[in-house]
């Protein structure tokens, strides 16, 4: 992560706590985010391993690193320059940051078990979004496996052999 994100805890008003999944890394941001969206690229479905990400953005300013600054490893994309920073421990990502938006610091929505100020209203990169993904189908319940929902397949229609 870039050096302007302070690693510092100043009192705010209003702030939010998110954590890697290991708890090595805790971070702060103050309420409420800059915006929210869920992130469909390539690029994304690569460095989350899923299909979409969902993010929140925040201006630097307003992100501290509360523990863990030395456990935070960085790539950085060569087409891009974008960095995406992640747990160096258990591997989680934290922070997606664009060159073109040098101010501004992208935050897997994920990490944080409370409410960050900002729903999801926006979607990117849906020209990459991968053909699995999920996309409103009806779910159903899977008998004798509670939790497990799936789409059934769409029953077929009797063939009928009219020949006369």
């Amino acid at each position: 992560m870039s050096k302007s994100v302070r690693r510092t805890t100043p009192r705010t008003r209003g702030k939010v706590e998110g954590a890697c999944a290991c708890g090595a890394i805790e971070i702060e941001i103050d309420l409420p985010a800059f915006w929210a969206w869920h992130d469909h690229s390539k690029a994304t479905q690569r460095a989350q391993g899923c299909a979409y990400a969902t993010y929140i953005g925040c201006w630097k300013s307003h992100v501290r690193i509360r523990k863990g600054a030395k456990r935070l490893a960085s790539f950085e994309e060569p087409d891009t320059q974008a960095i995406r920073s992640f747990c160096a421990k258990c591997g989680t990502p934290l922070f997606y940051e664009r060159a073109r938006s040098p101010k501004m610091i992208n935050i897997p929505r994920a990490i944080f078990a409370m409410r960050t100020g900002r729903e999801p209203l926006y979607h990117i990169g849906l020209k990459d979004a991968a053909e699995w993904e999920y996309r409103g189908e009806k779910l159903v319940p899977l008998k004798g496996y509670p939790g497990v929902m799936w789409t059934r397949p769409a029953r077929k229609k009797p063939q009928h052999d009219f020949a006369l």
